[in-house]
């Protein structure tokens, strides 16, 4: 039998995932008592780190008597979960954390579903027990029920639960019972987890994720399904669409710890790194030379929503970014594709111009936000959704929404979500939050976060994920008020945007650099309206008391960028370079914009 663990950790957006692993990463003794190590050591890119998600899945292993426990730390977001599901199919088991308060959530059962459905055995861990109005024996009952809608196996359904609070680093059987650290997890991985199957036979072994270093480049990450592979061994590189490569392995590793350790030889079961392979993707099988047998292929949940992505070119461009040229850009988006599995990339008619497709909101933003970081310009325009026709009928994706609300303003909710062509299905008590759950197209959550969280106070916690494509609901209002456009280049100055601010609320501050159809600002009104920022005070040599008032400014508007992607329409871009972030129309001077106005109308 081998002495082989392997298991993936998923829970929601939030729940304490990466926490958890911390503490296991302590408690195995993997760090010297004197270093140094932070909080959330696998959230290693700052991206990850600013947002507290996890985006991409790690892998690490620990120790823990005698028996090696290969981990996956997964995301908790649906949007990543093409990440997921690759990653679920190198673990024989997975534990399943749960938040004690908010039980699970719709990215919960989005993941447990996947794993369920792979035969794979689950550990339950309620989560965060040493908060308030926590409901430990509720939550477990919700798991229970769920296992059972999802078609558990009696198996899956016979599982262990665990309690405790992975901040504070301890777990029981008993959540009223406190207990010192977190062995009883790591027994109870070891007592219910299956050891690692160990297959002979020729070579199989699928690639689920990829690593990339500057020295030796692309390295393929996958879990030996069958036989041996060893250092220096020809072999055939099945690709999805069954072609083979021959091709040689130069060197191989395996994961100990946060690092790498090279081996010769990797027997099936466990989790390794492959160096030397050239030109494979996700989903590719590693295969004996003489005589491949490729293993199945990944399914990947189709993308929801598509996004234009453009060169830059406001009168700004060049001046911040390094990479500009559509050259650039288009290498870039075609680099992210390989292994970014959930994403698709589509040439359009211009070729400064490219269409790319991914599963919500914050799947692409985080593309972007990585680009700008690298030090690109470009430019983004509304996101869509992708709509089908199924039967001779036009489908749109629809959505499970999900909202916690203090019960006084659920009314606002609904009203707002009902607007949106959203369905309530159910409302109930939640501790003392009242728990919304509607059926909504996709069109309509774009933009409906802001609103909820303004109408709120910022008191609602929202969660959605995909349900399924059904019939389109017909037209739903987009943003109700018009945009201020600036009139002309220059500085903003505090006069004019004083002298405006009857007309609206603003989104620069005074001394900022414009342009032409820049937009500045939102209208009290539903049109757009061209203002001039930049224009100063007309300087005389009178002075008289009561002419020479102080201008008085509101603060300027910040949107994030997933706020901006929410907040512009169809004749709108996002212009995007490393220091700054510009809303903007497509065409820039008022002329143009009359011209091509009905380009937009039926978008």
């Amino acid at each position: 039998m081998q002495k082989i663990r392997n298991i993936a950790i998923i829970a929601h957006v939030d729940h304490g995932k990466t926490t958890l692993v911390d503490k296991i990463l302590h408690q195995t003794n993997l760090f010297r008592d004197n270093q140094e190590t932070g909080d959330l050591i696998l959230d290693n890119n700052d991206l990850e780190r600013e947002r507290g998600i996890t985006i991409v899945s790690k892998n690490v292993s620990v120790n823990y008597n005698g028996v090696k426990i290969n981990i996956i730390d997964t995301p908790g977001h649906a949007d990543f979960g093409g990440e997921v599901e690759r990653v679920l199919k190198m673990a024989d088991g997975v534990v399943l954390l749960v938040d004690a308060f908010e039980g699970a959530m719709p990215q919960t059962r989005f993941v447990t579903q996947k794993a369920l459905s792979l035969g794979l055995k689950p550990v339950v861990i309620v989560n965060k027990v040493d908060k308030e109005n926590c409901r430990p024996e509720e939550v477990y009952e919700s798991i229970f029920e769920l296992f059972y809608n999802l078609e558990a196996t009696e198996d899956q359904l016979d599982f262990p639960v665990l309690y405790g609070s992975s901040k504070q680093g301890w777990m029981s059987t008993d959540w009223k019972v406190q207990t010192e650290d977190i062995t009883p997890l790591l027994d109870t991985i070891l007592e219910h987890i299956p050891p690692a199957p160990s297959f002979d036979g020729t070579l199989q072994m699928q690639i689920t994720s990829l690593d990339y270093s500057s020295f030796v480049g692309r390295i393929a990450i996958g879990r030996v399904a069958r036989g041996i592979i060893r250092e220096n061994q020809p072999v055939s590189l099945v690709k999805r669409d069954g072609k083979i490569q021959k091709s040689r392995i130069k060197e191989l590793y395996t994961f100990e710890g946060l690092g790498k350790v090279k081996v010769q030889e990797v027997s099936s079961g466990d989790i390794c790194a492959v160096v030397g392979i050239e030109g494979f993707d996700i989903g590719d099988t590693i295969a004996d030379f003489e005589k491949p047998e490729q293993l199945a292929v990944i399914k990947i949940d189709e993308p929801t929503m598509n996004m234009l992505f453009t060169i830059n070119n406001s009168p700004m461009f060049g001046k911040e970014g390094k990479f500009v040229t559509s050259q650039r850009l288009r290498e870039r988006l075609y680099k992210e594709m390989e292994k970014n599995l959930a994403l698709k990339v589509i040439e359009t008619e211009s070729p400064d111009s490219y269409l790319v497709y991914g599963r919500g909101i914050l799947h692409l933003s985080v593309l972007i936000e990585t680009m700008r970081r690298e030090g690109y310009e470009l430019q983004v325009g509304q996101p869509q959704v992708i709509i089908k026709e199924i039967d001779g009928m036009k489908c749109e994706p629809i959505e499970t929404l999900i909202v916690d609300v203090p019960a006084e303003v659920s009314g606002k909710v609904i009203e707002l979500v009902t607007q949106r062509k959203g369905d309530l299905l159910v409302m109930e008590p939640k501790g003392d939050l009242q728990h919304l759950e509607f059926e909504i197209p996709a069109r309509g959550i774009i933009g409906l976060r802001n609103n909820v969280l303004t109408a709120t106070a910022g008191e609602a916690i929202m969660a959605h994920r995909f349900k399924a494509y059904e019939p389109w609901k017909g037209t739903i209002p987009g943003r109700l008020n018009g945009v201020l456009v600036s009139m002309e280049k220059g500085s903003t100055t505090a006069y004019s945007i004083d002298k405006l601010q009857d007309r609206g609320r603003f989104f620069v501050e005074p001394g900022v650099e414009v342009y032409e159809g820049q937009i500045m600002g939102e209208h009290i009104r539903d049109n757009d309206l061209v203002v001039n920022v930049v224009k100063g005070k007309a300087l005389t040599n009178m002075r008289a008391s009561g002419t020479d008032d102080n201008a008085r400014i509101a603060t300027a508007i910040k949107f994030s960028l997933e706020e901006a992607m929410e907040y512009i329409q169809a004749d709108e871009y996002i212009e995007i370079t490393p220091k700054s972030m510009r809303l903007r129309k497509i065409y820039l001077s008022e002329n143009e914009r009359k011209i091509n106005a009905k380009k937009f109308v039926n978008q």
